[in-house]
């Protein structure tokens, strides 16, 4: 899981990934879509691949590039303790603003 979080530590990278959830794309598409130099989203999609976040596979001439989500289940696992701590936090919000408006009613 670390790896997978130091690919998404860089905003370059989550751009990338947010493209290819959408659709595949080829290295020259994505590197269109981001303000840094072709060898720049080289290495970031070599950080992808190399944390199993992306998969490449080669047609003609052209790289095609996929989101692999299930690399992210084990990251959305450890994330769920805190959103189940979120959600409880909320509801209680919750409970308490319904009765201060009852109270003051």
């Amino acid at each position: 899981m670390d790896v997978v979080l130091q690919a998404l530590a860089d905003q370059s990278r989550r751009t990338v990934l947010e493209i290819l959830r959408d659709h595949p794309a080829t290295a020259g598409e994505l590197a269109d879509a981001l303000p840094i130099a072709r060898p720049g989203v080289s290495r970031h999609l070599r950080v992808l691949r190399e944390a199993g976040l992306v998969d490449v596979r080669q047609e003609a001439q052209r790289r095609i590039y996929t989101l692999r989500p299930e690399a992210l289940v084990e990251v959305d696992e450890w994330l769920e303790g805190y959103r189940a701590l979120w959600r409880n936090r909320l509801d209680a919000l919750h409970t308490e603003i319904a009765r201060g408006k009852k109270a003051s009613q």
